[in-house]
């Protein structure tokens, strides 16, 4: 580049500038953005459910009922809702593990804390 286009690009250089300019968000703009990506993540993780939300929410509450036997530390409780439900364990068991669940304690836990707002089910209420 010659000095003649270097001196246009230098006169242009502020106005590009300018137009490239990035604002600052305001608060308002900050908090639709979070929300935005909040809402994203859940129908990311929503869709992610290899269930219905009721059979979920129904696996949780299965787990948590008072007559449930203590953890033996294996996913047979889920395993067995499952498979009472007519579900596919093949197919829903690889998502728990993908959710830190490897035993039924864990899956109330764990799945709790991902989803529990998401499908609308809350410890305090079902146990």
């Amino acid at each position: 580049m010659g000095r003649a286009g270097l001196r246009y690009a230098l006169l242009r250089l502020p106005l590009t500038l300018s137009v490239m300019c990035i604002q600052p968000m305001d608060k308002l703009q900050k908090k639709k953005l979070k929300a935005q990506f909040k809402e994203n993540e859940q129908n990311e993780l929503r869709a992610s459910i290899p269930m219905s939300i009721e059979n979920l929410k129904d696996l949780l509450t299965f787990l948590n009922r008072k007559s449930a036997p203590e953890c033996e530390h294996t996913l047979a409780e889920s395993i067995k809702f499952l498979e009472s439900q007519n579900l596919n364990p093949a197919v829903i068991v690889p998502w728990l593990n993908e959710h830190g669940c490897f035993c039924d304690c864990e899956v109330i836990c764990n799945v709790y804390n991902d989803v529990g707002d998401i499908v609308e089910w809350h410890l305090d209420e079902n146990t």
